[in-house]
């Protein structure tokens, strides 16, 4: 029996094949499609200027960033467009927002895997504006908009990353993988 191992070494190659890029991209991506849609919603003073945003999360792509513990980085894609309403006069951009998820596989006592995603602080989503028109790219300066939209949508993953669903999908129950796997093992009842 030349291939055989200790437990220790059986439990660190298991969980690193248990523990893909794919897998993580899979669980991450159940937030794909996931609608954005607000307002319209009063900003700035009086709050009189209104603002309108839609938009869906894209899929994510990222890759393994560590080994001790198993780690990745994920971008999740999340373009938006959105229009300032100024009563008289609408302004337009699109928006294309990355969101940097770290994420960490933890080995947890009942068999499960679980990852572990740290949400965004508002400084590391990254936007770039696309203003349609003149006056919208003057407006894109006075209106901070940047800055509004790292906020809304920080707060918007970390909200969702809360989520029952995201939880589910991030949960990999290697306890109740081995058990129906057993369930299979044993002597065929042959008269069937």
């Amino acid at each position: 029996m030349s291939d055989v191992i200790d437990y220790r070494a059986w439990g660190v190659e298991f969980f690193h094949r248990a523990v893909t890029e794919e897998r993580v991209l899979r669980g991450v991506n159940v937030l794909s499609g996931q609608p954005i849609d607000v307002g319209p919603m009063g900003v700035g003073p009086g709050r009189l200027v209104k603002v309108t945003a839609k938009g869906a999360i894209g899929t994510a792509t990222g890759q393994r960033v560590g080994d001790d513990p198993v780690r990745f980085h994920v971008t999740l894609p999340v373009p938006i467009e959105f229009v300032i309403d100024l009563g008289m006069d609408k302004h337009r951009f699109d928006a294309e927002i990355e969101v940097p998820l770290v994420i960490t596989a933890r080995a947890r006592a009942d068999l499960a895997i679980v990852l572990e995603i740290t949400p965004p602080t508002t400084s590391q989503v990254t936007v770039r504006l696309q203003a349609q028109g003149l006056r919208a790219q003057l407006m894109q300066v006075a209106a901070g908009v940047e800055g509004e939209l790292k906020r809304f949508v920080a707060r918007y993953v970390k909200k969702e990353l809360s989520k029952e669903y995201v939880e589910a999908a991030t949960t990999i129950d290697v306890a109740a993988a081995v058990e129906r796997a057993a369930q299979g093992l044993g002597p065929k009842d042959r008269r069937a």
